[in-house]
């Protein structure tokens, strides 16, 4: 198996390595391959990333991904979108689950659902002009996206509570209609049960009554927003990892961005990547995929947490701490 490891920029130089760390605890056949992409490549070359670096991506099976820093430049293009539709990374996966001792706005532990969100097209087509006066992005929804995606959910919802909730707003957008009606297909042909959601109701009872859902469903735009709210109930974006898988390859990142303000200083919280290893292990098969949510848990119940958590520990402290866990186990 390889597997490209890219740092990024930011904390992403940080947070990866103490990722890595943890992975290579498991011994397991992996060959890496590192890439340097990103702004501070961009600002060196010109070049945030190039074919000859998606090539070599393609000729890998998954991706470990740390963080992007995103300019205001119309000659930077999207690192992420680029890998998405180059490797056709259909399924955005965001687990939002609690963690040990960690409080959310809500205050509240009592809730385990999944947010996977079509990742392809929508609102993040990549169709776009631009205009003095005016400026048009085509909001693309197929038959065929649709499909795949609520298939992919109810595999999921399959091997969790067998529920789906379609989040959606047909109600208004008439494109949302045809999505509605495919998941709704979907689950009934997978013998899933389903309801469904317009997205700004979703967003107000995610945060009221979060225990309520399993796995949710939505289009890309919906669900890039809904999936960084959930972030709050878990109480922090540096704690939630995400995947994004395809028919062939799959793409593991922490939600979290580059954080400039806190890049070189040792202090990034690498527990969001650290939980994107587990997700990786899980995409791969490894029975023991679960070890890293104890490792986890050891950590923050002995307070080994960085000072975004109100903790005294490095990042390399927390990968450290974590990986020996492993290690020992």
């Amino acid at each position: 198996m390889k597997l490209a490891v890219i740092e990024g920029d930011g904390i992403g130089r940080e947070v990866i390595p103490a990722a890595l760390e943890v992975l290579d605890t498991f011994g397991l056949d992996i060959e890496k391959v590192s890439l340097e992409l990103g702004y501070a490549r961009w600002e060196r070359t010109g070049a945030a990333m190039t074919e000859e670096d998606l090539d070599l991506i393609k000729e890998c099976d998954a991706v470990l991904f740390g963080a992007i820093t995103t300019v205001p430049d119309p000659n930077y293009k999207s690192i992420l979108l680029a890998i998405r539709k180059g490797l056709d990374l259909y399924a955005n996966v965001r687990p939002i689950k609690p963690l040990p001792g960690i409080a959310g706005v809500t205050g509240r532990s009592d809730f385990d659902f999944v947010i996977v969100r079509e990742n392809t097209e929508g609102l993040y087509s990549g169709i776009e002009e631009l205009h003095e006066d005016a400026a048009y992005t085509r909001r693309v929804i197929t038959r065929r996206g649709s499909e795949r995606i609520a298939a992919y959910a109810c595999e999921l919802a399959k091997k969790r509570d067998n529920r789906l909730t379609i989040v959606h707003k047909s109600n208004v957008i008439k494109a949302d209609k045809l999505f509605l009606d495919v998941c709704r297909e979907t689950a009934e042909d997978y013998g899933v049960e389903s309801s469904d959601m317009l997205v700004d109701a979703m967003a107000y009872s995610l945060m009221k009554q979060p225990e309520k859902y399993d796995v949710v469903v939505t289009t890309n735009l919906y669900g890039d927003i809904l999936s960084d709210m959930s972030g709050a109930l878990v109480g922090s974006l540096g704690l939630l990892p995400s995947a994004n898988i395809g028919e062939k390859y799959a793409f593991f990142e922490p939600v979290h961005g580059s954080a400039p303000d806190i890049a070189g200083k040792g202090i990034a919280n690498p527990l969001a990547a650290i939980l994107c290893v587990k997700m990786l292990l899980e995409w791969l098969g490894e029975k023991k995929a679960s070890l890293v949510d104890e490792a986890v848990s050891h950590v923050l119940q002995n307070k080994i947490i960085t000072p975004d958590l109100g903790g005294t520990s490095g990042t390399a402290d927390v990968g450290h701490a974590v990986a020996e866990y492993l290690r020992s186990h």
